[in-house]
């Protein structure tokens, strides 16, 4: 049990010890006092392979609860890691977001939080918030790194990336670089969030740690490929962070995209979206790349999107039907490696 001051005490209590050596699989026990159970909790499964010195990795899936990726690959990880190739620390959340996880929902059932826009979090909040901040007081400053697996959800398609940001400190930056190449995604995505406020990425980032994150597919699914990807990346980011002693699976060749002004096309409509461009394809400014279909005038022509820029399609709204503000499509460009 982590000691702290009565001040400074997490509402989040555990019996896992994040300090001894040794396999834990254990729980973060949340209170959630609800009709059906005054004196509930909600337990999260947390898992810790601690083998003497070395770097701490934490290993995070399942932030939104529609993307399957992270949970698959590192279900699949704690139940294979071995302990005795392991030197420092892994820590593992496969469901970051665990309630939102068990309904397959983007944001919690239980107060609508969005887990990746809730750092540093409130230990006296919701549930939402108060894993944020046990995560951000309790787990974060002992981590050298952090990969965080993301997809598209339910209402995304992605071309499958892994995903870091323009750092202005350039030791960081080259530091997040080399994980992003020992990941191996095919493409990583050198991104400008359109709300980096209250995300795990600003966090971790903000700590002077690396994070590499990742947007792998989408529409509410894992495929055989994104899967791979996702437990090749996370087993060789920990070869390449020196915490597991083992070769790495992936070709370490990964193209280097970013996402310049412009880059975000933004429904100005709402209806039934027709997809003229699938996430890969190249594209050129001026092109059209989707039609929204007002589905009360079916006599009237389809509102037409065109790309803003040359460059590859990295996302596009995958639901059928669109609203208004929505995210259309992003586009992004090639660039040198970093």
């Amino acid at each position: 049990m982590i000691e702290t001051s009565m001040e400074l005490r997490s509402k989040i209590s555990t019996d896992a010890d994040l300090h001894s050596d040794g396999v834990q699989h254990r729980y973060l026990t949340i209170p959630h006092s609800r009709n059906d159970s005054a004196w509930g909790s909600i337990l999260m499964p947390i898992s810790v392979f601690k083998n003497g010195e070395g770097p701490t990795v934490l290993l995070t899936g399942g932030s939104h609860g529609d993307e399957y990726e992270g949970p698959i690959a590192l279900m699949n990880l704690v139940r294979s890691l071995d302990i005795r190739k392991v030197s420092g620390r892994v820590i593992v959340i496969p469901a970051l977001n665990y309630p939102a996880i068990k309904t397959g929902t983007r944001l919690s059932p239980i107060d609508g939080g969005n887990m990746n826009r809730t750092f540093p979090g409130n230990r006296n909040g919701t549930v939402t918030e108060m894993i944020a901040d046990y995560v951000q007081r309790f787990v974060l400053p002992l981590c050298d790194a952090v990969v965080d697996i993301h997809a598209g959800g339910k209402m995304m398609s992605f071309l499958p990336c892994s995903v870091i940001h323009k750092l202005p400190d350039e030791e960081q930056m080259a530091r997040t670089v080399a994980a992003a190449k020992a990941f191996g995604a095919p493409n990583c995505l050198v991104l400008e969030e359109l709300d980096a406020v209250g995300m795990l990425d600003t966090a971790v980032e903000e700590l002077g740690k690396v994070f590499v994150s990742t947007e792998l597919g989408g529409g509410g699914t894992a495929s055989v490929e994104t899967i791979r990807i996702a437990a090749g990346g996370v087993h060789d980011c920990l070869v390449h962070f020196g915490v597991l002693a083992e070769e790495p699976r992936g070709s370490g060749q990964t193209r280097f995209l970013e996402t310049p002004k412009g880059s975000f096309v933004i429904a100005d409509r709402s209806g039934i979206l027709e997809a003229a461009v699938e996430p890969g394809q190249t594209v050129e400014a001026g092109m059209p790349i989707a039609y929204i279909h007002d589905i009360d005038n079916p006599v009237a022509e389809p509102a037409v999107y065109l790309a803003p820029l040359d460059g590859i399609l990295v996302h596009r709204h995958v639901a059928g039907l669109i609203a208004r503000g929505d995210c259309l499509s992003v586009i992004a460009r090639e660039i040198p490696s970093p």
